[in-house]
């Protein structure tokens, strides 16, 4: 498979330092009460996890320029900075939420981040070099026991119950199926996509078993806009596949069902998911009006809209990171996932939705 289709996948009171020391997740009941912070998804959401694969360096962001930007050092996130989970946990007062693979990690009352790059709902998906929504919800199964062991199954459940879980998964399924299988989209995404939430289905309902009550989701970006698809498109043109999109709101419809399907058969089972589709579309193809001097050209790589995954090594960023939408092929700056983030965060449902905003459920007991 290309590159480009290979990389689309992966889209879309802090401790002082990256390497967050232990003693700031300890189990001290000094605390002030708080809600634990529990990350599923893939390359949106990956604070390091893949830094401890056997796995492709294009499914790793462990080398320069990544990070530059805040960490001044690489540190597995695909972006120059922070990522959505950082910025939810900075909002919620959480320290950094570390990733589940980090050596020497065991504490988890603030809880911890499971997410991989490159990751789906299917364990098909890049089978092999990353860790699937499966495997990841396997993880947070020994986290569960070793909380019961630790606090008591009593104390354990209330974290647990208390505990946000936040979930970004989907895209790189989508991206996998177009690498392999172009047919995808002219015969049965219907079908797929049914398969894709099917799978993520099925994870949210054993976090449920396991005391999880409030879960956070993201909505598909326009997956057609990255400058890896726009690079894509004959005569470079430079417009989104539309194909591509039309799958990512295929999914969002979707899920949407499922959630309020879910809703009503789990009692206590609370969920933010605000469509944030044509918000991020209106960043992506109108960077002016949100503060940006380009969205569809990524700041580091090479090719049409650098486009191609060439960030890193001799190739460093260009230009000044904080006016892109995108820092790379396929993955955002730290100042778009901020944005992103800060929406999501302070959304407030509309009388209609019946979702809770982002805060809320961090506010919830």
């Amino acid at each position: 498979m290309s590159t480009s289709l290979f990389q689309v996948c992966m889209i879309f009171s802090f401790c002082a330092s990256l390497l967050t020391p232990i003693s700031c997740h300890d189990n001290s009941r000094l605390h002030k009460k708080h809600a634990a912070l529990f990350v599923f998804g893939d390359s949106q959401f990956d604070v390091g996890n893949n830094n401890y694969l056997n796995t492709s360096t294009e499914l790793q962001a462990n080398f320069w320029p990544y990070g530059e930007t805040f960490f001044k050092q690489p540190t597995g996130r695909f972006s120059d900075g922070r990522l959505i989970p950082d910025f939810i946990a900075q909002y919620a007062k959480l320290p950094l939420i570390p990733p589940y693979l980090r050596r020497g990690f065991k504490s988890y009352t603030y809880g911890v981040n499971f997410a991989s790059a490159g990751a789906g709902a299917l364990a098909e998906s890049y089978q092999g070099f990353v860790i699937d929504l499966k495997t990841q919800l396997g993880y947070f199964k020994k986290v569960e026991k070793q909380l019961r062991h630790k606090l008591g199954h009593a104390e354990a459940y209330t974290l647990l119950s208390e505990a946000v879980y936040l979930i970004g998964i989907g895209a790189n399924d989508y991206s996998y199926a177009l690498g392999t299988n172009s047919s995808l989209f002219e015969s049965s995404p219907e079908e797929f996509v049914g398969l894709v939430i099917g799978n993520l289905t099925t994870v949210i309902k054993e976090i449920y078993k396991k005391g999880g009550r409030k879960f956070g989701f993201t909505s598909m970006a326009p997956l057609g806009c990255v400058p890896s698809m726009r690079a894509m498109k004959p005569g470079n043109t430079g417009t989104c596949v539309e194909e591509v999109n039309a799958v990512a709101k295929l999914h969002n419809r979707v899920l949407d069902k499922v959630l309020l399907k879910l809703k009503g058969h789990l009692p206590g089972f609370k969920y933010s998911y605000p469509n944030v589709y044509p918000h991020i579309d209106e960043i992506f193809n109108n960077a002016s009006k949100h503060g940006f001097k380009e969205g569809k050209t990524a700041c580091c790589g090479s090719g049409p809209y650098r486009g191609i995954g060439s960030c890193g090594g001799k190739r460093g960023v260009t230009d000044n990171v904080t006016e892109y939408v995108f820092f790379e092929s396929n993955h955002p700056t730290e100042r778009f996932y901020q944005k992103v983030s800060k929406l999501w965060w302070s959304h407030t449902p509309k009388q209609t939705e019946t979702y809770i905003g982002l805060k809320e459920l961090f506010e919830v007991y």
